[in-house]
């Protein structure tokens, strides 16, 4: 049967001259021999239970592995199994989770559990179209699981892969507009008789070797077959899209003390990109408003009650992926008024020493931290 990959209709696609069965597999042995010598050693490549395998596909999204490790060796001491996991309360999967980003991850995977519990018996499904009905579990994930945990010939494309095999074919586009023949030469690559070293393989080569900056090229087991080091492309491929600048917003944020000594937080609504964790409550500065006015006016708006506000706490830089954030962090002391969670899910009045205990965004953190240090 002919392969789908020797049918393009791209014009930018390639020559398919370098998919000579000769060609594939000396790609094939020449990556699992390099991996055999420099491959990884990962914790959750010690495994083949398909739970642990998945929270690392997970927290990999987007995270470094370094940044990974610990966040994952927590995570399973503290919920071994997927019914661990799927009875857990969200604010205990949202803790384990502070400080990962991306918590929309956490939530998903948190859900997911659940499904695997309700309809899988909580056994992690082993078929594709079963585990890509999951909750957060998209080609790439699903691939990356049922190849580590059940040596499945599923291919994957993370952002490793992509860049790998967009430098191997020289590839003239940005990846995210290639997407389909990219996931065709993925497949197409894959050695079915080791899928699960192959994808391991894959990904290591990317991270490793082929990095974004300055590729070791050198030493590469592809460096023959790559059109970009052929062409001396390798250092301006993948083509990078063109972004947009990212907005900066300004935040008015309340730190509001009560006669009592306590702090008044909020749980932000599930959805969004910090949903369920809790905060400092606060808004965004309108044009030509000051910060105290601003403060003073999202918490009426958004809790009911009045505040007076005092002196400053901090300011805090904060980069997500779309925009970034100023906090203007100002204590402020409750005047009158019953806190309502108006736009929120809940709102608490809690002892300072209390708020290590609530999942907080990594902003808000800090600003835990400001307080405890003027508190000594």
């Amino acid at each position: 049967m002919k392969s789908p990959l020797l049918d393009r209709s791209h014009p930018d696609w390639p020559d398919p001259e370098w998919f000579l069965p000769l060609c594939l597999d000396q790609l094939r042995q020449g990556l699992l021999h390099w991996y055999a010598l420099h491959g990884r050693t990962l914790p959750w490549r010690q495994t083949r239970d398909p739970y642990a395998i998945w929270v690392s596909e997970i927290m990999l999204q987007q995270t470094q592995v370094k940044t990974v490790i610990p966040y994952y060796d927590r995570w399973l001491a503290q919920l071994p199994t997927i019914a661990d996991l799927a009875k857990a309360d969200q604010q205990t999967v949202l803790k384990l989770w502070q400080g990962l980003g991306y918590y929309a991850r956490a939530r998903n995977l948190h859900r997911a559990a659940q499904q695997v519990v309700q309809h899988h018996g909580g056994s992690f499904p082993t078929e594709l179209n079963q585990v890509l009905q999951l909750s957060g579990i998209g080609r790439t994930t699903a691939g990356g699981i049922l190849s580590a945990a059940f040596n499945q010939p599923i291919p994957i494309l993370d952002g490793n892969v992509k860049r790998v095999l967009s430098r191997l074919i020289a590839l003239e586009l940005p990846p995210n507009k290639a997407i389909n023949q990219l996931w065709q030469i993925s497949e197409h690559l894959l050695d079915r008789q080791h899928p699960r070293d192959f994808n391991q393989a894959l990904m290591d080569l990317g991270a490793t070797l082929c990095t974004p900056k300055q590729p070791a090229c050198l030493i590469c087991p592809w460096n023959q077959h790559c059109r970009a080091y052929q062409n001396n492309m390798q250092n301006e491929l993948p083509v990078s899209e063109t972004r947009a600048p990212i907005p900066r917003k300004q935040i008015g944020v309340a730190v509001i003390w009560n006669d009592c000594g306590q702090i008044l937080i909020d749980r932000r609504r599930q959805e969004g990109l910090l949903g369920g964790l809790w905060e400092f409550p606060g808004g965004k500065l309108e044009p030509g408003e000051t910060v105290e006015a601003c403060i003073q006016r999202e918490i009426r708006e958004e809790l009911g009650i009045e505040i007076e506000v005092g002196e400053h706490l901090i300011m805090i830089e904060h980069t997500y992926t779309h925009f970034h954030v100023t906090l203007n962090v100002h204590h402020c002391h409750h005047c009158s008024g019953e806190p309502q969670p108006i736009e929120c899910d809940e709102v608490r009045w809690v002892n300072p020493d209390e708020l290590n205990q609530f999942p907080f965004p990594k902003a808000n953190v800090t600003i835990i931290e400001a307080l405890q240090q003027q508190a000594k």
